[in-house]
């Protein structure tokens, strides 16, 4: 059984059909809200018409003792209600409901005085209400003529047909259904022509962008220079296709350095090897020879390590993170600091500490810790100290390690978090380092949310802060 997959809807087809679905919902509302109020507007008319008619006749009519309309009463309200009035019809009833007189030309239709009608006028209270005479809508009202004495002297109900209400109301229904889905379709061509217009900038960014690959980052998006959405889009589009470009460059000259900081012990390694094998030797030579490339391996392991521990530092942690205490742990790095600092003659201390809690890898911080440690007792003489400090402010643990050795110049702060750099004073291979030491400090404080800073002065001194956020 195969299953056919139908593509998706296009944004410029979405965007057409939810305008049209909105604008049919709009109007179908606006088209039931205007037909009750034509509806309400015309019943309206018609009562006031009924009510205007009933004083007429209560003001001009009276029957006399036969019940039969006198012609001349006739004639002076066709006077003055003209021919519609021919479409009216009213009968007079006593305080009781008997007619004693009705209209001529409705002789055969009689009007009807339901009970809430007879409640109302012996109350004085007119009533408006519809009833079906003879297959035909009668807007009927029941109107009492009230004496001085308040007494009801008698009753007058006037009647009008409302077909032609009603046709009217269906003649509007009618044009509703047809103007509707026209204005509607109407309305989705021009949405799908605005759609298309608006969303051609979006075209030309998508060519653009396919345009653009991995060896050639240096294309941008046109920003069209309105300042709208777009524009903002193609703004945020070169934004990223500048850090991507960075981030390749970046890519790019660590794998450089990498190589390079891989060739040079292999070379020394190789040379070594091929010296000892262009002729014979003592065994104690082959065994300096040993010694010598024993050395470069440890350097190559060294580095390995170091990049391998780099790249999981940068993807982040492996493990969920868990509440760090981070007072033991420091005390546990000033304990290595300690062996190591034995044979330099740097002293270290810790300033102050406060119990705090990070949420965080405890063995990737260990590490951030003791790689700024190491590189504190590296790079400070004899007889200069690194102190360590621990403590709060808003809202974040600063962990400071801050030693009195050689410092770094201004200009260089920023470069020394870079992998592989060394700076001349400061970071050379005589050291035993990778360089690659304060660049996995960097990446595990900023994988755990915090930031890693430098102050430092020539001659003086290096201060490293790194801040985190508390539990």
């Amino acid at each position: 059984m195969k299953l056919s997959l139908r593509p998706p809807l296009s944004i410029r087809t979405r965007l057409t059909l939810w305008y049209s679905g909105i604008l049919l919902a709009i109007l179908a509302v606006v088209g039931a809200l205007s037909y009750s109020v034509l509806r309400w507007s015309l019943l309206q008319d018609v009562d006031a018409s009924l009510v205007a008619v009933a004083q007429i006749i209560r003001d001009t009519v009276r029957p006399d003792p036969s019940g039969v309309i006198d012609p001349e009463a006739e004639a002076v309200l066709r006077e003055l209600l003209g021919e519609e009035f021919y479409e009216k019809f009213f009968q007079l009833l006593d305080p009781a409901g008997r007619p004693t007189g009705r209209f001529l030309r409705r002789r055969d239709e009689a009007l009807r005085l339901s009970p809430a009608a007879r409640a109302n006028a012996a109350k004085g209270v007119r009533t408006l209400e519809t009833i079906e005479l003879n297959d035909d809508a009668v807007r009927l009202l029941t109107f009492p003529v009230v004496r001085r004495d308040g007494r009801v002297a008698e009753i007058v109900q006037v009647g009008i047909s409302l077909n032609r209400a009603r046709a009217a109301m269906r003649r509007y229904i009618e044009t509703l259904v047809i103007l509707i889905p026209l204005g509607v379709a109407l309305a989705a061509v021009g949405g799908a022509l605005i759609a298309r217009a608006a969303l051609r900038p979006v075209d030309e960014m998508a060519r653009t962008a396919r345009r653009i690959t991995a060896e050639d980052l240096g294309q941008r998006v046109a920003r069209r220079g309105t300042g709208d959405e777009l524009d903002r889009l193609a703004d945020t589009l070169n934004d990223m296709l500048a850090r991507l470009d960075r981030t390749f460059a970046t890519m790019r000259r660590f794998a450089a350095d990498a190589a390079h900081e891989l060739r040079t012990p292999l070379t020394a390694l190789k040379g070594g090897i091929e010296v000892a094998l262009r002729s014979v030797r003592s065994p104690e030579e082959y065994r300096a020879v040993l010694v010598s490339s024993l050395e470069e391996v440890d350097r190559l392991v060294r580095l390995a390590e170091d990049l391998l521990l780099l790249s999981r530092a940068t993807a982040g942690p492996e493990q969920p993170r868990q509440p760090v205490e981070l007072e033991p742990l420091l005390l546990d790095v000033l304990d290595i600091g300690v062996r190591l600092a034995h044979d330099t003659g740097v002293s270290l201390r810790i300033n102050d500490t406060v119990p705090c809690v990070v949420p965080g890898d405890p063995l990737a911080l260990r590490r951030a810790l003791l790689n700024l440690l190491e590189n504190a007792i590296k790079y400070t003489p004899a007889g200069g100290k690194v102190e360590l400090s621990l403590r709060t402010a808003d809202k974040q643990a600063l962990v400071t390690v801050a030693d009195t050795g050689i410092g770094i110049a201004l200009e260089q702060t920023t470069r020394i978090f870079e992998p592989f750099v060394r700076l001349d004073d400061a970071r050379s291979r005589e050291t035993g380092g990778t360089g690659l030491g304060l660049s996995i400090a960097r990446a595990i404080v900023l994988v755990h949310g915090g930031t890693l800073t430098v102050e430092s002065q020539p001659g003086v001194g290096s201060r490293f802060t790194i801040r985190l956020p508390l539990a």
